[in-house]
């Protein structure tokens, strides 16, 4: 019908629309107005209403990305060209039109539109290439609709013959327009021609598409093409985004951080004044406890009872804290909002198909009045929607996920940066293994939550509209749908509480998973020693069935969950139809109201099937989120703690400094701080063990809480830790850390810190890479990297804790005069040393002297023992010690014997104490002197020329090679048959069977169901509406209603039974893969830990063990869904019109074709991006063990900006994945419209086929396309998690050492009763291809004897121990131990009889007594006894809960010193025959090293003892000697007999250390 108003003078009586002329022409024919008004004021007005928003666009842009302008090329120039023809086309149409004799105003306005269009155009283009847009989205999609309004004129005058010059201008309008529209299908050129960039890898291509390539992502095509042709390396993929990249997404996130925690801080103090102010920490009372007998020292603040702490006004309760998803929205809400617009547009095309179908079955059922074109144009409606629908929907999750992945960026970079920043108080709260757990698993599940949150808005709008659409359709009825969503919204809230609840409690059992993984990979190496394996296996067993007891009830509620939503639609449809039954007057469901209904039924669907994944994955994101927030909000180390001053007259100055590690203990750590040291001198800081001189260096550090005072540093620091901390790097790296190179300042550094001689013993010098924590170093190795890192810095002032303590004292002596000395490479910087050798102490400048954590007194050397006071105590307490220690000492230098025997001498000529020279040990001044004399020489080291101490030796010293770590493998070609068939095998075959058959059932049924409905609504006799209300057709209309509710009661039985088989077998198979791969793990021989990072092996048990609990069992289940749901949907189709198999099979071929094109690009791109992620962590655990060391060198950033390099490297090969994915889903979502296209072109050929088989073909065709996309993610995500089963299989999988019991060859309980060893021709190598370390040692130990193994460094002796315990396996030849050889016996059998007291001490997580008997085969007072004869009798009793008292992760909680006391403990709680000493007093002070020499003399006196000497004058009293020289036994006899020869080896060493 014409409509009402014309506009005579306006559009010369031409009315803008007339229906009936466009519908009952012979083609779709449009009045002139129409063509003169919306065909060109919309797309030239779009253009000029969007062009100022543009413009803001393009400088914001260029402003904040630094974009270059594109120099002028022939591509521009044609463009440009063009659109001046377009111009010059313009006016001639205007012109023509002008021309003639009557001319409405309509044309004079168009054609003036077109013109000044066109030069806005042009303009726009300029702009852009000033600003470096190489392609414009806008003039894209203003094309678009140029070229759609330009074929109307076009077909028009072509159809009407029309041959006028108007109509020929207007082809060449529409020539030249669809040659520029095409132009903008490519970008311009970003550089000139020839250009190419630097680098290792390509630029990413995002950058350089058009905007039509960047919406169908054909950008990736090369890299797709490349990855089909070969498997993809690292160097192929492009770099990341620089949108994406941390150093655009890290700034604004901080700064919105910030903001928010002082919002939040803002909101707390204006609520309760005192809450948050400054003073609130001084504020905090130690009360000092009755137990407290030592007062208060670094042994005590971290083992005092639980504190009484009286705050004012200190209630958290109510406290507003930082909103992490505040945060996120604020910074990344732009693309969020973007991202969801896009989704709105697609959710709003979604119901333009059941208006197409509608249309569609009116044009069928009504066919002989209808013009035939129209069938065709509904028909290709149906692909034009679907296929700008899919552009939408696919560019949203693009859009939606690269923000999900800026993200992670965003959180993991924050974790990081906070993890160098939280104060040592609050990291306590989060282990090293918790923390890796946040950025693994938690920042991944926030990623994954940001392609989903449409689903919180999307859902409930897409219900509704389908609803209300519903009620246009079936009335009344479809409230009775509406009834049943209403009742089951309560049970959806209920699902949802328990999820979150089961969430929590999962992830705090998942992190302490993970803090004991952590812990037995840092400890292998013992407890391969001590073969206590199985009982970790059995404590991380435990805590990961309860992780798996909750995994079952979560897949529970998940499958009854499954079940209820699965249900949910087809009980909405029973209800409805049987409704509509019954209160419509025919009673009659014909095609129309039935297939339209179940159009918007499928609509219904998607959000409810979505709604079993999508809970659990918006709780664990909503759990992640706080657990990070949570973190994020920890308490900082106070930067204001240290204030810099260059002016400063003191190098280190502090006042009145009252400081704390922790403060909940009674008292605190150091108290009455006060000293002045003066920039280029020689500080000694000395006091007793636990007397808090650590603790004064972390003062000045910054490390510690500042209760009060003030602290001031005048320049640059560098830090020797007392730990040294060796970065996984080149011992070259490690020195330089980070500090260009010099090469004669880096040789002098070499030189003095007697690290040149280290260089020629490594394969590959100072490139040789030093493994994970330094482990192949030994421990005076370390800690002279550390010093040599130190001293090439060039700081101003050093703080050296105690660094000459893991040396040998020659070594020490070396040290001590090139580097620390005022005559050293030190000598014009502040040196504070802390130190127990006092025979350093004549040659500081100033000593301070710390007692209980005060300083007691403090002077030069002269000053301080020119009187008896605190510092000649000190003095008094050392010699006595060493007089109780007898051939017991640390220093063994000729020299340095003479200055402590200068020192005794002086000391007693100003003390009065006759204790101490007096009794059986020293009665005199010159007894003691002879005393200190005769012990000189008993005291040597092993050689004098010896600049550096005993190695690790061969396990790590590799021939082969400078590489110690070996790459992480990522396979390649297709994920095999045997990674799918272990999954198989664990969840079990006949179950993976059933769970087939039982789906097949299910969806047979669903099909089915679909083909009655359309029976139902094509039969006869319900079709003949006059019968309604006849007992036949209400009988008819019964049985039709019955059967679909029986078919929707299987298809309800069948889902509810596979969704609780699939969750509890999977949740089985889950637990045995981890287990299968922990027991692997733990069988692995000590090579495995040797070059695998431990960040690697987290990996596996953090993330990919993560995927297959939760994110594997979900893909499957969808799988099963999609596979089914498109098989049934195709057989639905052919059944209604079986002409549609001619294009199944060339679609389907083209399915497979561009799914096998696709899948080894992404496969690899999943496993390169696996192998790229584990370095974030390795690079994160040391960044943990060393964030005092980083901040005290003030390389935080150098250390921000490499864990920020290897994210974005890691998330680059996520982004080509994540676009290669899109580019399928845009594929076959386009292969899945060809199917719509071509079920409504047959539905239009198909002349005499039934309504209902219209409906049912065409609905159900239209449901195919997100089907197919849907398979396309669940495909995608099935290929990326099953990537975790066969990483878990690899590890499932790698070599193990010999089994732990041999059942058939047990020795005796009592074996070995007399400790007879007998090695015979043993040859050995750490690992294959390399070397052999020892060659043919053939030796016998006798019962009892006590033997010293010696030899210079790399001769083989640690092999030789390590032998024992099979921690390497023989090449050939035996090791008899008792008549038995030790190599046909279980490693268990063996490891168990003997005792080793290592080098290293570690205490894992737990109780003393597990520290001591994990597998509680001793009762308590054997416990108690051992700890007494370790002299920790009197600490344990007074700790909480005793010999129950939880000792910290990696014992944190307790002293270096008492660590190795217990360990020592250990050794005297096994008792057994033979004990090995690995050079176990090394790295420990005085005391401890007294104390244990003491314990083994006395507990061990009728045991064979072999211990390696860090010193030999601690084996000169022993029964024999071995001496090993290039892995073989050179020398054995007794020492005496060694002497007697002069031409021995053992004599020149004596020799050499001035024992002889």
């Amino acid at each position: 019908m014409a409509a009402n108003a014309t506009h005579s003078g306006f559009c010369d009586n031409s009315a803008f629309w007339d229906t009936d002329l466009l519908l009952n022409s012979s083609y779709p024919k449009f009045t002139q107005c129409f063509q003169d008004t919306a065909l060109v004021w919309g797309p030239c007005g779009a253009l000029w209403l969007i062009t100022p928003f543009y413009l803001l666009y393009m400088a914001r842009v260029a402003k904040t990305a630094g974009s270059h302008s594109i120099s002028t090329n022939s591509f521009n120039v044609f463009k440009t060209i063009l659109i001046l023809l377009l111009i010059a086309v313009s006016i001639a149409r205007l012109v023509k039109d002008a021309s003639q004799d009557y001319v409405p105003t309509v044309k004079y306005i168009s054609g003036a539109v077109y013109i000044v269009t066109f030069i806005l155009v042009a303009v726009l283009m300029h702009v852009e290439r000033r600003y470096g847009f190489v392609t414009s989205g806008v003039l894209f999609v203003v094309f678009s609709l140029l070229v759609v309004a330009g074929v109307v004129p076009v077909y028009t005058g072509i159809v009407e013959k029309d041959h006028s010059t108007q109509f020929y201008l207007a082809c060449a309008y529409f020539v030249i327009l669809l040659f520029e529209y095409l132009l903008l299908f490519k970008a311009d050129h970003s550089y000139p021609r020839g250009h190419y960039t630097l680098g290792a890898r390509p630029q990413c291509p995002e950058m350089l598409a058009s905007f039509p390539n960047q919406l169908t992502y054909f950008w990736i095509i090369s890299l797709i093409r490349l990855g089909y042709k070969k498997a993809l390396a690292e160097e192929d993929v492009p770099t990341l985004n620089p949108r994406d990249q941390s150093a655009t997404v890290l700034p604004p996130f901080e700064k919105a951080w910030y903001k928010e925690r002082r919002r939040c801080m803002l909101a707390n103090r204006a609520r309760n004044p005192n809450s948050d102010s400054p003073e609130r920490l001084e504020r905090v009372s130690y009360v000092r406890r009755s137990n407290d007998v030592n007062g208060a020292n670094e042994k005590t603040r971290l083992l005092g009872q639980v504190p009484r702490t009286t705050v004012q006004d200190g209630s958290n309760r109510g406290e507003k804290k930082p909103s992490l998803t505040k945060v996120i929205l604020k910074v990344f809400g732009g693309a969020l909002f973007v991202s969801q617009f896009l989704k709105l547009i697609s959710d709003g095309l979604t119901f333009v198909t059941p208006l197409l179908i509608d249309e569609l079955l009116a044009f069928t059922t009504d066919r002989e009045n209808q013009q035939e074109w129209k069938g065709y144009i509904l028909a290709c409606a149906f692909f034009v929607v679907c296929g700008i629908k899919s552009i939408f929907y696919q560019y949203h999750f693009h859009v939606s996920m690269a923000l999900g992945m800026r993200v992670k960026n965003a959180v993991i970079c924050a974790v990081y940066k906070k993890a160098l920043t939280i104060s040592n108080e609050a990291k306590r709260e989060s282990t090293s293994g918790e923390i890796v757990n946040l950025m693994s698993v938690d920042c991944q599940r926030i990623q994954d939550v940001m392609g989903f949150v449409y689903m919180v808005w999307s859902m409930p709008l897409m219900i509704v509209i389908a609803l209300y659409m519903l009620w246009g359709t079936l009335g009344p009825a479809s409230m009775a749908g509406l009834a049943v969503l209403v009742l089951l919204l309560p049970t959806n809230m209920v699902v949802a509480y328990k999820q979150k609840a089961y969430q929590v409690q999962l992830m705090k059992i998942k992190d302490s998973r993970i803090k004991v993984m952590n812990e037995v990979l840092n400890g292998m190496k013992v407890l391969k020693l001590y073969a206590w394996e199985e009982s970790f296996l059995k404590k991380i067993s435990k805590i990961r069935n309860d992780e798996l007891n909750i995994l079952k009830k979560s897949a529970y509620l998940s499958a009854f969950s499954t079940f209820v939503w699965t249900c949910a639609p087809y009980m909405v449809q029973l209800a409805s139809f049987g409704a509509y039954i019954a209160i419509s007057s025919s009673g009659y469901l014909d095609a129309s109201t039935a297939f339209v209904s179940i159009s918007l039924f499928g609509i219904l669907n998607m959000p409810m099937s979505a709604l079993p994944m999508i809970i659990p994955m918006l709780i664990q994101a909503s759990v992640s989120i706080g657990r990070v927030s949570k973190f994020l909000s920890s308490e900082d180390l106070d930067p204001n703690v240290v204030m810099k001053d260059s002016r400063s007259d003191a190098a280190v100055k502090i006042k009145n400094g009252i400081f704390t590690w922790d403060t909940q203990m009674p008292q605190p750590t150091l108290s009455d701080i006060n000293v002045h040291i003066k920039p280029g001198s020689l500080v000694a800081v000395v006091g007793t063990v636990g007397s808090g001189k650590s603790s004064l260096l972390s003062a000045m550090l910054g490390e510690m809480k500042k209760i009060h005072g003030i602290v001031t540093l005048k320049d640059r620091l560098a830090y020797v830790p007392q730990e040294a901390w060796i970065q996984n790097a080149t011992l070259r790296d490690n020195i330089l850390f980070g500090n260009g190179f010099s090469k004669s300042k880096y040789k002098q550094v070499l030189h003095t810190c007697a690290l040149e001689a280290d260089l020629a013993i490594l394969p590959g010098g100072d490139s040789t890479e030093i493994g994970e924590k330094g482990i192949n170093l030994s421990g005076g190795q370390k800690q002279r990297v550390s010093l040599a890192r130190a001293v090439y810095s060039d700081a101003d002032t050093y703080l050296l804790d105690d660094p000459l303590s893991a040396v040998d004292a020659h070594v020490g002596k070396h040290i001590f005069t090139k580097v620390i000395s005022n005559n050293g490479a030190l000598k014009d910087k502040t040196r504070i040393l802390v130190t127990h050798g006092i025979h350093w102490l004549p040659m500081v400048d100033h000593i301070i002297v710390m007692s209980r954590g005060r300083i007691s007194e403090e002077g030069t050397y002269e000053e301080l023992i020119s009187h008896e006071g605190a510092f000649a105590s000190f003095l008094k307490e050392f010699f006595r010690n060493e007089a109780e220690a007898e051939v017991e000492e640390v220093e063994n230098d000729d020299e340095i014997e003479e200055i402590k025997s200068q020192v005794l001498q002086r000391l007693e000529s100003v003390t009065s104490d006759n204790d101490f020279t007096s009794g059986d040990e020293l009665s005199g001044g010159k007894e003691a002197e002879s005393f200190i004399r005769q012990r000189r020489k008993s005291r040597q080291s092993l050689t004098r020329s010896k600049s550096i101490d005993i190695i690790k030796e061969e396990p790590k010293k590799s021939t082969a090679g400078t590489t110690l770590i070996e790459e992480e493998k990522a396979e390649t070609g297709n994920v095999t048959r045997a990674v799918f068939l272990k999954y198989i095998h664990a969840v079990g075959a006949l179950v993976f069977l059933s769970m087939t058959l039982i789906f097949t059932l299910y969806q047979t049924s669903s099909t089915y169901s679909a083909i009655w409905l359309s029976m139902w609504t094509d039969d006869p006799l319900l079709a003949n509406t006059s019968m309604a209300g006849s007992s036949d057709y209400n009988n008819k209309n019964i049985m039709y209603l019955t059967v679909y509710a029986l078919l929707g009661l299987a298809q309800g039985a069948t889902v509810l039974t596979f969704a609780l088989v699939s969750a509890s077998r999977m949740v089985k198979a889950s637990g045995q893969l981890h287990m299968g791969m922990l027991d692997n793990v733990l069988r692995s021989p000590m090579s495995f830990y040797d070059t695998t990072p431990m960040g690697r092996v987290l990996n596996r048990f953090s993330r990919d063990v993560d995927t297959v609990d939760s994110a594997l069992p979900a893909t499957i289940r969808s799988f099963y869904q999609c596979i089914f749901r498109v098989t049934g949907t195709i057989i639905t189709i052919a059944y209604s019109t079986p002409i549609f198999l001619i294009v199944v099979l060339p679609l389907g071929l083209l399915y497979w074709f561009i799914q096998r094109f696709y899948i080894p690009t992404s496969r690899q791109l999943r496993r390169i991006e696996s192998t790229t992620r584990s370095p974030i962590y390795v690079h994160f655990s040391e960044t943990v063990s060393g964030a005092a060391s980083i901040r005290a060198y003030g390389v935080q950033e150098r250390f921000v900006s490499e864990s920020r390099y290897r994210t974005d490297n890691n998330l680059s090969f996520y982004f080509a994945s994540l676009v290669a994915n899109r580019w399928l889903g845009w594929c076959l979502e386009m292969i899945g419209n060809l199917v719509v296209l071509s079920s409504a072109l047959f539905a239009v050929l198909s002349r005499n086929l039934a309504a209902g088989l219209v409906g049912l073909s065409v609905s159900y065709s239209t449901q195919v396309t997100g089907a197919l996309n849907y398979l396309v993610r669940t495909f995608s995500e099935l290929e990326t998690n099953i990537v975790s089963v066969e990483r878990i299989k690899e590890y499932c999988e790698t070599p193990t050492e010999a089994a732990w019991i041999n059942p058939y060859n047990r020795p005796g309980p009592s074996w070995p009763d007399q400790g007879k060893i007998h090695f015979k021709d043993y040859q050995t190598r750490y690992r294959p291809g390399l070397e052999l370390v020892l060659k043919g040692v053939t030796c016998r130990i006798n019962s009892g004897e006590k033997v010293g193994i010696v030899g210079r460094t790399g001769a083989g002796k640690s092999s030789l121990t390590v032998a024992l315990f099979r921690l390497i396996e023989a090449a050939s030849g035996s090791i008899i131990i008792d008549n038995i050889p030790i190599g046909n016996i279980g490693l268990h059998d063996l490891r168990s009889r003997l005792t080793i007291l290592p080098q290293d001490p570690v205490i894992f997580s737990g109780t003393l007594r597990m520290n001591l008997d994990p597998f509680d085969e001793f009762s308590d007072d054997e416990i108690w006894r051992a700890l007494e004869h370790a002299h920790l009798k009197d600490f344990v009793s007074g700790l909480p809960g005793m010999i129950q008292y939880e000792c910290g992760e990696g014992g944190s909680n307790l002293s270096v010193g008492q660590r190795q006391l217990l360990c020592l403990a250990r050794t005297l709680v096994r008792q057994t025959q033979i004990l090995i000493l690995d050079e176990a007093t090394a790295a420990v002070d005085l005391e401890t090293d007294e104390l244990i020499q003491k314990t083994i003399r006395s507990q061990f006196s009728g045991c064979t003892v072999l211990a390696i000497a860090h010193r030999l004058n601690t084996v000169m009293d022993y029964d024999k000697i071995m001496v090993m020289d290039k892995g073989r036994v050179s020398e054995f006899a007794s020492p005496a007999d060694l002497l007697a020869n002069t031409d021995s080896i053992f004599y020149g060493m004596a020799k050499d250390a001035g024992l002889v």
